[in-house]
């Protein structure tokens, strides 16, 4: 699967994605590094057909209202250890890559993933 991990995150996570056979880039990636804005790294997602990994709910409003970024996991665990965040990624990745062929938008909280189903495109607007 391939992900872009947003500016909030630690790079580490991508560089565990990595190691862990996906395709992944941090926001330090991108020309504008970890100032590019929210509208640039969904654009450059749906491009590459990533998933966006962040914990900026402000991706969770434009996905529901826009589409845009198409794919999202939201880490919700609020504040948390690196070390943590990793546990929980190597725990739940399996699940996270298999929820993504059914939904468009997950959310990673402590002790659950959530799957919300696929966003209803052909919504009038």
């Amino acid at each position: 699967m391939r992900f872009l991990v947003d500016a909030q995150l630690p790079q580490r996570l991508s560089r565990l994605l990595v190691r862990t056979g996906h395709d992944a880039i941090h926001t330090t990636n991108l020309v504008d590094g970890n100032r590019t804005s929210d509208a640039r790294v969904a654009q450059r997602a749906d491009a590459d057909h990533r998933v966006v990994v962040t914990k900026d709910r402000d991706f969770r409003d434009s996905h529901l209202l826009s589409g845009s970024p198409r794919r999202l996991l939201v880490v919700t665990t609020g504040n948390t250890t690196n070390n943590a965040l990793r546990g929980l990624f190597e725990s739940y990745l399996d699940s996270i890559v298999a929820a993504f062929d059914e939904a468009d938008y997950v959310e990673l909280a402590p002790r659950a993933l959530i799957v919300h189903g696929k966003r209803d495109d052909e919504t009038p607007g």
